[in-house]
């Protein structure tokens, strides 16, 4: 048996790789974050598998349900929100694993961000403007950050900031990054996107705290800072620029 960790993108199944979907279908148990994950999406699952939310499980509980289903010789499709490539609490699950001597491999999902930035309408790298995305968090309530990652640190290497898990803290989000790109800096949150119950907040950084608060949000959000949010004006990439000889 294997344990699929399964990028399960930001919410709409149709945005489920081909590959993530058949193994979803093949899979005897499906371990899911309720809290992120749609009940449509359980709907690939096998008519009998085993379906357990994990929204409310320690780490341990979790990977003793991977571990019994190993015994049992049953494949897990293990899904979590977005890409496996960030934020996903992948790495503490594969090193358990590896020391209980179960097999897994991962399938990529498409990430929260790009997600986001396709409901804007925006590129997040933009010729002059912006050629650097920066992902990341706040550190409050969660695991400190390392040194030299703070939101200010972070932000003076400039680009477009992109924050995940970091939407229920906007007042702190916001007082950290104006001082650097300023109060009147392109901002947006996008929660729930390509989701029914998708919204989408735009405005200078200043005026998202409000915004957030009004609309409710609190979770299933990135926030987004940067200049090429708004940019209007800038040259054609140099790859496909009228001027490049060919």
């Amino acid at each position: 048996m294997t344990v699929h960790f399964i990028g399960a993108g930001p919410g709409a199944v149709d945005l489920l790789t081909l590959r993530a979907r058949d193994l979803i279908a093949a899979s005897p148990v499906c371990l899911y974050a309720g809290t992120y994950v749609p009940p449509e999406m359980l709907a690939l699952c096998p008519p009998s598998a085993r379906k357990i939310d994990t929204a409310d499980l320690s780490l341990s509980r979790i990977v003793d349900e991977m571990v019994a289903a190993h015994a049992a010789g049953h494949d897990v499709a293990r899904l979590a929100s977005g890409d496996l490539s960030v934020f996903s609490a992948l790495a503490e699950q594969m090193r358990r694993l590896d020391a209980a001597g179960v097999p897994y491999d991962l399938c990529p999902g498409v990430p929260a961000y790009a997600a986001a930035a396709a409901e804007l309408r925006r590129e997040l790298t933009v010729p002059t403007v912006a050629q650097t995305v920066t992902l990341t968090r706040i550190s409050a309530l969660a695991t400190p950050m390392p040194d030299g990652e703070g939101l200010a640190e972070l932000g003076r290497s400039g680009g477009t900031l992109v924050l995940h898990l970091s939407v229920h803290r906007i007042e702190e989000v916001v007082a950290a990054v104006s001082g650097v790109h300023g109060p009147d800096c392109p901002a947006a949150v996008v929660a729930f996107a390509s989701r029914d119950r998708q919204v989408v907040l735009r405005g200078p950084l200043s005026s998202l705290p409000e915004q957030v608060r009004t609309a409710g949000i609190r979770m299933a959000a990135v926030v987004i800072v940067g200049p090429a949010l708004a940019a209007e004006h800038f040259p054609d990439s140099h790859l496909y620029s009228d001027t490049r000889p060919r």
